[in-house]
């Protein structure tokens, strides 16, 4: 698998990842809800609005994809997120980062 770009998982490339033989319609629509709360979940967890920009993003998209497949969830355990992901996602957080308004900085 070759993708760079979050914007570029399709589920195919899920299906392909996650080596579901067979994966049925309703697999298929899982797998997509799946990925937009994966982008969803790293969006708020980063405060990045383009995940396109970080190449290692595609790498957390999918584990997290993984691990709700794996319990099958809709929702990611932010007690629990595996430690890559956390590594990744913290790399590009901006959430925390101070913000500078009219020459005032606010922490």
């Amino acid at each position: 698998m070759s993708i760079t770009k979050v914007s570029d998982i399709a589920v195919s490339d899920l299906v392909e990842y996650l080596r579901i033989p067979d994966a049925s319609q309703s697999d298929e629509t899982l797998l997509g809800s799946l990925l937009n709360v994966a982008k969803e979940y790293i969006k708020s967890y980063t405060g990045q609005s383009n995940l396109d920009t970080y190449t290692d993003m595609v790498y957390a998209v999918l584990v997290l994809v993984q691990d709700m497949w794996d319990t099958r969830t809709l929702y990611v355990d932010k007690g629990n997120v595996n430690r890559t992901v956390e590594s990744i996602l913290n790399l590009h957080s901006i959430n925390l980062l101070p913000v500078e308004l009219e020459n005032e900085v606010i922490t």
